[in-house]
This record gives structure tokens, sequence and C-alpha cells, in this order.
């Protein structure tokens, strides 16, 4: 029975994105405190050339201000960060519940991850005024692989170490 203890780590942290999700956006939207707190606009000049769509809409200072487009990638930086973590507390949550190999437990973690992703965007879909994206996916499962790598290496370490 203790060795399903774990499992309460991503099920904690989903329930954290789950809260998250259901936010709509204007109590997330930190455009308000950027731009109360810091004067961000010396760095116009450095990214002003930065122009791109993504979902339907350009993302550039001048479409949506030095604040928006700051807070654009925190909250795309904050899709990958919370799946990581996510990744990472599953891998560790299979690896002490089950006799799975190495292999299949980083595999199972990944898809388990980017099934909650899935989720996650879904359950976007009805919030007020939040969209479901796929985008958003794509950038949750970058998140749960660049997980990946750091328990490869610690892997790699600790099969190295434990061969003399």
């Amino acid at each position: 029975m203790k060795k399903y203890i774990y499992w309460l780590l991503p099920i904690g942290w989903m329930s954290v994105i789950f809260y998250s999700s259901a936010q709509p956006y204007e109590k997330q939207d930190v455009k308000p405190l950027l731009d109360g707190t810091f004067n961000l606009d010396f760095l116009t000049p450095y990214l002003d050339w930065v122009s791109f769509t993504y979902h339907h809409s350009e993302v550039s200072v001048a479409a949506l201000g030095v604040e928006g487009f700051i807070e654009f990638f925190m909250r795309k930086g904050a899709h990958v960060g919370v799946f990581f973590i996510l990744m990472c507390l599953m891998f560790v949550a299979l690896s002490r519940s089950t006799r799975l190999t190495f292999r299949v437990t980083l595999a199972v973690s990944l898809l388990l991850t980017g099934a909650y992703a899935v989720l996650d965007e879904f359950h976007q879909g009805f919030t007020a005024n939040r969209t479901p994206y796929f985008g958003d996916v794509l950038i949750d499962g970058a998140g749960a692989l660049m997980a990946a790598v750091p328990v490869l290496f610690l892997q790699r370490y600790r099969t190295k170490n434990n061969s003399y």
C-alpha cells in the first residue's frame, strides 16, 4: 500500500493544473502587474522584430504591447514547466509502484502526461474566456519530452555507478 502513496504527487499536481485551467483568462492576466510594476518599454527595440501567428492571432509587440508579448511567453513557458513537472511526478509514481522496465516506465509516463495535456485542453473549452488549442497540447508535450532528458541522464548515471 505504501508504494501507491507516490500517486498522490501526480494526482495533486494534476489538481493544481485542473484548478488553473478552470480560471478565466482575466484571473490569470499578468499584464496589469507587469505594466504597474515594471517599465518594460526599453525592451521594444529588442523585441519589435519578432512577429508570428499563434492560434489565429498575431504575437508581436505591435499587436500585444510589450507586456502582452512577455505575458504570452510566460504563459507558454508555464505550460512547458507544469507538464515537465507532471511527467517527472508520473515517472516517480510509476517507477515506485510497478515493476515495469525503465523504458516502459518512461514511455507510459510520457503517454499519461500527454493524455492529461489533451484532457486539460478539453477542460479549458468549458471555462469562460478560455479556448482549447492543440498547439498548447504540443507545448505541453514538449515540456514532458524535456523532462525525459534529465530522467534519462539520471538513469544512465545510476546504471554507470552501480556497475562497479
